[in-house]
């Protein structure tokens, strides 16, 4: 329960982190507006004291939150490519509007009630840099969530070899 309770805690830092510091982060300005029909979403990561490109990466999640029944999994054939900024040498995320809604088909018993889910596309993990900013293209209408990975220290030792 614990370890819960910090992992929010360290959530909400993290998000607050991000929006603060998106706004004015110095190398925004080499990367375009919007284009129409699109928002531009950022990501400013936190500096962190072990090497970030070997230890950490962040998971980036596209979807939106639509009705479904709540039963059947859906899912979005969203995808995220990544892109060059030319000129810069930096990295842009797009996602694409062309994916499909997929879902199971279990049956939904009479009457039963939409439910209003994420519903996630295909995930992208990227590496850990928070010297740059993380900026994404998506459609209006979707948004983008996302997870930082991190790998702990201390490396496990295989003590036996296993005979199958």
């Amino acid at each position: 329960m614990k370890k819960s309770v910090n992992f929010i805690r360290l959530t909400v830092v993290l998000l607050t982190c991000t929006i603060i510091n998106a706004a004015e982060h110095k190398a925004l300005k080499a990367f375009p507006p919007a284009k129409e029909g699109m928002k531009r979403l950022v990501i400013v990561l936190p500096e962190k004291s072990r090497s970030e490109d070997k230890n950490f990466k962040v998971e980036l999640v596209p979807g939106k939150v639509m009705d479904t029944d709540g039963i059947n999994f859906v899912h979005l054939g969203t995808t995220i490519k990544a892109k060059p900024l030319k000129g810069w040498g930096y990295t842009y995320y797009e996602v694409n509007r062309k994916g499909q809604v997929a879902s199971t088909l279990i049956a939904v018993p009479d009457g039963a009630d939409k439910v209003k889910r994420f519903v996630k596309g295909q995930p992208l993990m990227i590496n850990y840099n928070s010297r740059l900013p993380i900026v994404v293209y998506v459609p209006e209408d979707y948004e983008i969530r996302y997870r930082i990975w991190s790998a702990p220290e201390l490396f496990q030792t295989i003590e036996k070899n296993s005979k199958n």
